[in-house]
């Protein structure tokens, strides 16, 4: 077994041949009388010949130290790096001229690693041209929006030997790689001050023994990282005993190495400062390449710079904020004031008119309902809001805000406004179902049973004659903003021409409401008691409302976007509300 001075002495003979002890010393990183006992010992050993050069049986004791392979994780979303990630995956932006993934995966063959594996998730078509073109295999990673890194590591676990893990979105200002490495190891850079990235503490040797988030003036992980064979078959074991437990979904791989320290056995890497990059936001990465914001080809910001009558270089202040149901949203600043860009999520071209919602957020404007807003492209969708500080949602415990939200309602409903856009609740929702159908998503136990109530009273309300008048469609909490005092209604995605108790049937489904507080509701917005078919119309509305909703939310499952806890509770309220309208009609 070779020490780490022989190693270091030996792997470099096999990469450059034999050179002056002098040069060894400093590629190694070790004294001049290290390298000289060194290779005193592999010429004892038959390792070098009496040039230095490497012989068959140092080959042989290298063997075990070959890097087999490299795996490069590009299947995130890297939300954090909005708005540039919601046009393409990060790994693919060019950075001083060279895109990201290729600069790493030409350093990867450069130093003699031609098995390379690219796991890619999101946005994934983009990657594949790296195939034809670098000879890299591809995988997809179909769990990318539901788990964290481990289920990337997960699917090529039998690929795990001497591997190196990579990040599709680091810089290297050197090559880092290596054809032979002694021992598993993390990256390391010196972060100095505070910092909430992941520390290192170490012993002998440069030994992990632990990783602790955040701190000051330490050394923690940035980069890449190598497992050996050892690392690889441990750490194969503990993710599959571990993997389907629901507490290891969100985790990131490193996650699962630092509550394992004692048997996965690893050591620190340190490298200089600025040899190793990992660009967290658009502002880091403009402030390592000044160039980049005005080079990169973004449509977004040519929507703002349009819309606006800015210039790139007047976008400041870019940071995401969380994402809705539907779409994707940031925040920025322009000359000192604050806007949100909507950008439209995955499929919903597919169940939206964004003609429909451009129109409406006008009249929406003129009613004096939501003056945030600015421009919207009918056709692709992207939105531009005046952005709304220290607003909150309406709480649908303070009464006082659900009038207010009703009295906006009615306003909306009683405008006369006309649009030559429709929204039949039901017949979306059914519109949903043709889809799930295809995917084979609407076979469980009790959905024709489902199905069945809402589509009687579906044809219970259609015969009323209740006139049509422009309604939201989205009327509920997170679309009901306050701000000093002041309610704003947002997002007009689903706005058309419907019945006035859809509006009236999406703000109770989405509430924490029963029945005694949806009658409540009902008397705030007609300012009186309503009537015995007015209240059996708007209860059949909220059903038929819970179920439009609950077959949305299975849709969006299904194209890989899913919706948490909202789905089962449109589909609780569904029954509910099915039930009690039923008894009524």
């Amino acid at each position: 077994m070779l020490t780490r001075n022989q190693f270091g002495v030996l792997s470099d003979a096999a990469v450059h041949g034999a050179c002056s002890q002098r040069a060894v010393a400093i590629r190694v990183g070790v004294s001049l009388g290290s390298v000289n006992t060194a290779v005193r010992e592999l010429k004892e050993m038959g390792a070098l010949d009496e040039s230095g050069a490497i012989t068959q049986k140092g080959l042989e004791l290298l063997a075990p130290h070959k890097v087999d392979n490299a795996i490069i994780m590009a299947a995130g979303i890297s939300s954090r790096f909005a708005p540039i990630s919601y046009e393409r995956p990060k790994g693919l932006l060019r950075v001083k001229g060279e895109v990201l993934i290729e600069r790493q995966i030409g350093q990867l063959q450069e130093a003699g690693i031609d098995d390379i594996t690219l796991v890619v998730g999101y946005m994934k078509e983009q990657f594949f041209y790296l195939e034809d073109k670098f000879g890299v295999k591809i995988r997809v990673n179909e769990e990318y929006a539901n788990r964290n890194n481990n289920s990337t590591l997960m699917l090529v676990r039998e690929q795990l030997g001497n591997t190196f893990i990579c990040s599709s979105d680091n810089y290297f200002t050197e090559n880092v790689f290596e054809p032979y490495v002694y021992q598993a190891y993390y990256a390391a850079t010196f972060f100095p001050g505070h910092t909430n990235e992941y520390l290192l503490d170490t012993g002998a040797g440069k030994r992990i023994i632990g990783v602790r988030i955040g701190g000051e003036d330490a050394f923690g992980m940035l980069g890449h990282a190598y497992f050996d064979r050892a690392f690889s078959a441990e750490f194969r074991r503990i993710l599959e005993e571990e993997y389907d437990r629901p507490e290891t979904a969100p985790k990131l791989w490193e996650d699962i190495y630092r509550e394992h320290l004692d048997t996965l056995k690893m050591v620190m890497r340190p490298y200089g400062a600025g040899v190793v990059h990992e660009f967290d936001s658009l502002t880091e990465l403009s402030e390592f390449d000044p160039s980049f914001i005005e080079n990169v080809d973004s449509s977004i910001l040519d929507n703002i710079c349009k819309t606006l009558d800015a210039k790139r270089a007047d976008i400041t202040g870019i940071a995401p904020i969380s994402q809705g149901l539907t779409n994707l949203s940031f925040k920025f600043d322009v000359r000192g004031e604050s806007y949100v860009y909507r950008h439209p999520g995955a499929g919903t071209d597919k169940i939206i008119s964004r003609e429909a919602e451009a129109f409406s957020q006008e009249v929406g404007r003129d009613l004096g309902l939501d003056d945030t807003f600015i421009y919207e492209d009918p056709h692709e969708g992207w939105k531009i809001s005046r952005y709304l500080h220290d607003c909150t949602e309406l709480d649908y415990g303070n009464w006082d805000q659900v009038a207010q939200a009703l009295s906006m309602a009615r306003t909306l409903h009683t405008s006369g406004a006309e649009s030559r856009w429709s929204f039949d609740v039901y017949e979306k929702a059914q519109e949903l179902v043709g889809l799930l159908d295809e995917q084979h998503r609407a076979s469980f136990a009790d959905f024709k049973e489902l199905y069945d109530l809402i589509d009687g009273l579906a044809k219970c309300v259609a015969s009323d004659g209740t006139p049509l008048c422009l309604c939201h469609n989205d009327f509920y909490s997170p679309n009901l903003l306050v701000a000093q005092g002041k309610m704003y209604l947002i997002d007009w995605e689903y706005s058309g021409m419907s019945d006035y108790a859809s509006d009236l049937g999406t703000f109770v489904c989405c509430s924490p409401y029963g029945l005694e507080e949806a009658d409540r509701v009902l008397e705030l917005y007609f300012g009186r008691t309503p009537t015995e078919a007015e209240r059996a119309h708007c209860l059949s509305y909220i059903a038929i409302s819970s179920f439009y909703w609950f077959v949305w939310a299975l849709y969006k499952d299904a194209c890989g976007a899913p919706v948490g806890e909202w789905l089962y509770l449109w589909y609780r309220n569904a029954k509910t509300f099915g039930k009690a309208a039923r008894e009524l009609v």
